[in-house]
């Protein structure tokens, strides 16, 4: 279960759609989703939009934070928080933090990106070192690519099989390249009511932490605020579902069917 919480955010903030004709959030969107790890309801997840400032900036602070709950944690106890601080027309990240209690493996990292001189600096504060790494302009972190992606992609535009490519930075492991393949459009049954969604299945490494390449599905609302609905993922030992719990400060209304 180590790989739950971060999971989550991987999926939540690299493979959400919206229009880049307004923007899909603001501040004050509060997001909350339930795990569930087999018959465990392992963990929560939170998502809030906050205003900040990085060098006298006005910019968008987000914070994601993860913990286990219940019986769930009795076995494996996670305490995880991520911040991105972004710009606000752009969605460039400035500031990443990640600090993560999982069972023990624990990481203190913070990004700063600097786009005059193309480098982003990692500070591995946990192991006392810094690292230095190469980007170009489009770069996102875990968090502020979410956000990015609601407000720069039309769905109108989604091609069912087709894949849309997202370079991402958030840890030493260095800048990686996330490819999602659009599947089509389903109605999802919630806790809400029933969820008119875009599927999508994102290909990922398989062996370390997912069963198989293409193990993972995802669900996204198909109305103006394009939140994740549902996820769902075969791991290598179990599989584990992700469903939107609740939800504030939405920006544009949420479309729910009624029976």
């Amino acid at each position: 279960m180590r790989h739950i919480i971060i999971l989550l955010f991987l999926v939540i903030n690299c493979f959400a759609y919206g229009q880049n004709k307004s923007s899909a959030f603001k501040q004050g969107e509060w997001l909350k989703f339930r795990l569930h790890y087999g018959f465990l309801n392992a963990s929560y997840a939170t998502l809030h939009v906050k205003n900040a400032k990085v060098n006298n900036k006005s910019v968008y602070h987000v914070v994601g934070r993860g913990k286990t709950t219940g019986f769930a944690s009795i076995f494996f106890k996670v305490d995880d928080t991520y911040e991105s601080y972004f710009d606000k027309k752009t969605g460039a990240p400035y500031r990443f933090v990640r600090k993560i209690d999982e069972g023990g493996y624990t990481k203190d990292v913070e990004i700063n990106f600097d786009y005059n001189k193309d480098k982003a600096e990692l500070n591995d504060k946990k192991n006392k070192k810094k690292l230095n790494f190469d980007i170009q302009h489009g770069i996102q972190d875990l968090i502020s690519a979410f956000y990015y992606l609601r407000n720069h992609y039309d769905p109108k535009d989604l091609v069912v099989g087709e894949s849309v490519k997202l370079e991402m930075l958030f840890d030493d492991d260095g800048v990686f390249n996330f490819k999602l393949k659009y599947l089509g459009k389903e109605t999802v049954k919630t806790k809400f009511g029933k969820v008119k969604c875009l599927k999508f299945r994102p290909m990922v490494q398989s062996g370390r932490v997912f069963k198989e390449q293409e193990s993972l599905s995802l669900w996204v609302s198909n109305d103006d605020n394009r939140i994740p609905i549902r996820i769902k993922a075969d791991l290598t030992v179990g599989s584990i579902k992700a469903d939107l719990d609740g939800y504030n400060n939405l920006k544009h209304q949420f479309k729910i069917l009624m029976d």
